[in-house]
């Protein structure tokens, strides 16, 4: 799988595959996270241009889609139920999605943002299950709860900056 920043002209497969992510959650029993056209274009088109969001590729054709964001992320700051392990540099992975044509999209994604040898950080709905699991088996610790800038919760995860159990690039 390649990994590429994400131009203005890949928007129509960036609506593509959070369109299809947003049905898969739907369908697994996670219908409230990413409601209406969420991710909307102006989101996008705002991190494009701070060159954060990435594309996936399989043969050329594009099958997944992220949000690496280095720097302390607001969001972040406080945590209820839970602490984060340190307060080391991190990189925030947001909006992952998946078109579900191919396997290994969210490890992808991870391998990725590791190289940055920085630890990760990631939060998702509670009824998000799936990402839930894949975080686990990806090597990210549950730390506690966040609130996003609205106010409603995520669970939060981190995962360690020299934690082996990624591919070495």
């Amino acid at each position: 799988m390649q990994i590429r920043r994400a131009r203005p002209a890949d928007l129509p497969e960036l609506h593509r595959i959070y369109a299809a992510a947003r049905q898969f959650m739907a369908r697994t029993g996670n219908p409230n996270q990413w409601v209406g056209d969420y991710p909307n274009e102006a989101l996008l088109l705002e991190q494009i241009g701070r060159g954060v969001c990435y594309l996936l590729e399989q043969d050329g054709q594009a099958v997944g889609a992220f949000c690496a964001i280095p720097g302390d992320d607001p969001t972040y700051e406080a945590i209820y139920g839970g602490e984060w392990p340190n307060d080391d540099p991190y990189l925030t992975i947001h909006r992952l999605a998946s078109d579900g044509r191919v396997r290994g999209v969210a490890k992808a994604c991870f391998d990725f943002c590791a190289v940055s040898g920085l630890a990760l950080r990631i939060d998702t709905h509670a009824d998000n299950r799936v990402m839930q699991t894949l975080l686990v088996a990806n090597g990210f610790a549950y730390c506690g709860r966040i609130l996003l800038a609205d106010g409603r919760p995520r669970l939060a995860y981190c995962r360690s900056a020299n934690w082996k159990g990624y591919a070495a690039r």
